[in-house]
């Protein structure tokens, strides 16, 4: 693409061209805001980021013979680089991926979803539906990207919004006109979705996270990141959980259809006759849903009061999408998620769930649905992630401890701190009145631990990793999969 055209979609307030570089003969063949990825045909966009610069590895691209640069604040580089001042880079980023990818997103139709728990689940459920209907559908979220019979990996829950502009220019490619994205705080705050036109967006529910020096540095300014995406995406239609105490503060500020979901009277979609069941290998929950004159029997592989809200989103979601209520209830039957409330029966005729729990709500959240299901013991196995904040630690340990019948304290991504640090503060949330535990650093041996100990009947949730396939140690991901874990013990324990 040309850069002139590029620089078209783009607020500038200088251009530095002492090489006399001409934007009209001058193709662009790639951008990137990694300086690894630059070459001679780039544009390389210098990203300020939580934990480090880009502008501070221009040279390294300029090295790797880019030659064209977007910049927000003043970096040295020779006098044959072009280099373009913009306010700001991420949404300059946003502009250019989408337009040098022949803006993807103005060709679909496009649904996000948005809340501190219950986005991968309400996302799935919706993009498996859809697809069972007959309404070819990809996914963008925490568990990767899915369309067709394609699958990619993801870094972040909402990709860098290249990434994004570049898997929906596939999607559509592929004859996928519709897309479920999970839509995270940080990818509003950091402008990923900037320029990306929603046309439903479901709210899940709002609770205190992902709040630190390095992400949001309040509960307000993740709120408000939030409340961004209901106000600021051209949003037709709203699905969102009316029993959430932050609810109205959170649709506020449109004038966009409504649709409400709850376990009490006066919504659109109402649940009642909430009733668990368990069988060998599934945890599920089955209830009645009420909307309009009409009501019809949902039943899901998924605990808890949460899996009745994250059904009923997606229920609703799909009922304006071209399903009837009664069609998507039908395709919610038969969905199994990666990572979330994921079972396995055990040879010793315990259950084992891997689950993403991984702060003190979703732990709590997760613990208590499983506890309806009566189980003999309800063994927790968790960490917490290395250079995260004290208060997440405090809080998982303050829940397992009084939620758990026995816990098993080792690593979830320690990254570069000892785990057995991590494992020792978590440790001192277990005092009067906590369920007895042990301490297993290596996160495998403890999975193993869990196994071998479990009795018939016992629950074993295994929380924080869910879909993940790697453990983060010193700043290397190595290759780890809690499933494979479960699937290689019970393949030792028949032999």
């Amino acid at each position: 693409m040309l850069l002139s055209e590029l620089m078209k979609v783009i607020p500038f307030t200088e251009v530095i061209n002492r090489s006399g570089l001409d934007p009209e003969q001058t193709e662009v063949l790639s951008l990137c805001s990694d300086s690894r990825k630059a070459g001679s045909d780039s544009l390389f966009v210098c990203i300020s980021g939580s934990l480090t610069d880009g502008h501070d590895y221009a040279r390294t691209a300029y090295n790797r013979m880019c030659r064209v640069f977007v910049i927000e604040h003043p970096v040295r580089l020779p006098d044959d680089a072009f280099v373009i001042v913009t306010p700001n880079t991420r949404i300059a980023l946003a502009r250019l991926s989408a337009a040098f990818f022949g803006n993807p997103a103005d060709e679909m139709t496009v649904i996000g979803v948005t809340g501190t728990k219950g986005k991968t689940t309400s996302s799935l459920m919706i993009y498996h539906a859809l697809n069972a209907g007959g309404i070819p559908t990809g996914y963008i979220g925490s568990n990767g990207i899915y369309f067709k019979e394609y699958a990619f990996g993801t870094v972040n829950t909402t990709p860098e919004s290249y990434d994004l502009h570049f898997y929906m220019r596939k999607m559509l490619n592929a004859g996928v006109r519709t897309l479920v994205m999970e839509v995270s705080s940080q990818a509003l705050k950091m402008a990923r979705v900037h320029g990306i036109r929603f046309k439903i967006c479901i709210f899940t529910n709002l609770s205190p996270d992902h709040i630190g020096e390095h992400e949001h540095p309040d509960f307000d300014d993740y709120k408000c990141c939030k409340h961004s995406l209901f106000t600021d995406y051209g949003a037709e239609q709203i699905v969102y959980n009316a029993d959430d105490e932050y609810a109205e503060e959170m649709i506020s500020g449109n004038r966009c259809e409504k649709i409400g979901v709850s376990l009490r009277k006066g919504a659109d979609f109402c649940a009642d006759e909430i009733t668990y069941f368990r069988s060998p290998g599934q945890i599920g929950v089955s209830f009645t849903c009420t909307y309009g004159a009409k009501s019809i029997p949902v039943s899901v592989a998924f605990p808890g009061e949460f899996s009745v809200y994250n059904a009923m989103t997606a229920i609703a979601v799909c009922s304006r999408m071209g399903l009837t209520p009664e069609e998507a209830a039908e395709k919610l039957k038969n969905i199994r998620i990666k990572g979330r409330f994921e079972t396995h029966e055990l040879p010793s005729g315990a259950t084992a769930v891997i689950d993403y729990a991984h702060n003190g709500v979703s732990l709590k959240a997760a613990l208590q649905a499983l506890r309806a299901y009566e189980p003999k013991r309800l063994i927790c196995l968790f960490g917490s992630v290395g250079g995260r904040t004290q208060i997440r630690r405090a809080e998982l340990g303050l829940v397992a401890a009084r939620d758990a019948d026995f816990c098993i304290l080792t690593s979830d991504n320690p990254d570069r701190e000892a785990p057995s640090a991590i494992i020792s503060e978590i440790a001192t949330y277990f005092t009067n009145g906590a369920c007895p535990y042990v301490a297993i650093a290596d996160r495998k041996k403890a999975i193993e631990y869990a196994l071998s100990h479990a009795e018939k009947g016992d629950i074993i949730l295994l929380a924080g990793k869910g879909h993940e396939s790697y453990q983060i140690v010193c700043g290397v991901r190595e290759e780890f999969s809690e499933t494979e874990i479960i699937r290689q013990f019970c393949l030792q324990s028949q032999a």
